[in-house]
């Protein structure tokens, strides 16, 4: 884990006792297997009470990781920000190299032969690697909405749906903000892809609801006086809001992990499916082992 140093910087004792509590909750998510985000940990320090609520705290925590990062104090790949990614090339040194990673990346459709088929769809771009893990798991498809869904990303998804076996009911697990946009959003989901597929659309809200609230108690922000769906949210609400960065990622994949199960309808077929999937890929993984005996036999 690289803690690289580029510059000398001086701390007060303040600031090094927050940056050790910061590497806790990087150590603590780090061993669950989660990457975080500047605003996930700034919630984190919130939810224990640590900083209060507010966007000078929020600002205020990032120019001191940022310090910290350039000190050697904190792992640089331990806070991502998934909204900006190069893309480039795969390269192999031999087609040895490259059947070996098409065997990793071998995967069958388990839902063939189930009468659904799932996709996750989230508000926040900079949670998807948060699902990425428990969509692969569960082999359903996941999408960052970025707020409301474009014109075009809305179409495109209702000609996927058509483009699907006519017998398989899509349904569309939603996690988003509790705020009067992002309550809007479901809403908003379902009309308009009901419009473009052609055919009722089921768009299930996984996250964020009032009993999570209450369950989870993650901190409040006040709702958007601006929002165009202010009011409305406000008689049924109260004035308070919640974003979705603020629950522990366990709990976000949790809710995915434990919502998908109820839709696999025919567990035979699925765990054929696995079988024969798992057959294919160790095939391949031969294959690769025997590469100098399969070019030769060509």
């Amino acid at each position: 884990m690289p803690k690289i140093q580029y510059r000398d910087i001086r701390f007060r004792a303040g600031s090094l006792s927050r940056i050790e509590q910061v590497n806790d909750i990087i150590k603590e998510y780090t061993e669950q297997g989660f990457s975080l985000t500047l605003r996930q940990v700034y919630y984190q320090c919130v939810s224990r009470g640590w900083i209060p609520n507010s966007d000078r705290e929020y600002d205020k925590l990032g120019s001191l990781i940022n310090d910290a990062r350039l000190a050697g104090l904190i792992d640089w790949d331990a806070i991502e920000d998934r909204t900006r990614n190069v893309r480039s090339v795969s390269h192999w040194n031999s087609p040895q190299d490259i059947i070996e990673s098409a065997a990793d990346s071998f995967h069958l459709g388990r839902w063939d032969g189930q009468p659904y088929r799932i996709e996750v769809w989230i508000e926040k771009d900079a949670l998807v690697g948060v699902i990425d893990a428990v969509c692969r798991k569960w082999d359903v498809s996941w999408f960052s909405c970025r707020g409301y869904v474009s014109q075009s990303e809305m179409w495109a998804a209702g000609q996927r749906i058509i483009g699907r076996e006519p017998l398989a009911k899509t349904v569309i697990l939603h996690l988003g903000d509790h705020d009067p946009s992002g309550i809007d959003m479901t809403r908003d989901i379902q009309e308009r892809l009901t419009m473009f597929a052609g055919q009722e659309i089921t768009v299930n809200r996984l996250a964020l609801s009032m009993a999570q609230i209450r369950k989870f108690n993650p901190p409040p922000n006040p709702a958007k006086v601006t929002d165009s769906r202010y009011e409305s949210y406000v008689k049924e609400y109260g004035t308070e809001s919640w974003e979705l960065d603020a629950l522990e990622p366990s709990v976000i994949v949790g809710l995915i992990d434990d919502a998908i199960p109820a839709f696999i309808r025919n567990d035979d077929v699925w765990d054929a499916r696995a079988e024969l999937e798992q057959k294919h890929i160790d095939t391949l993984h031969l294959a690769a082992k025997h590469w100098a005996e399969v070019v030769g036999d060509l």
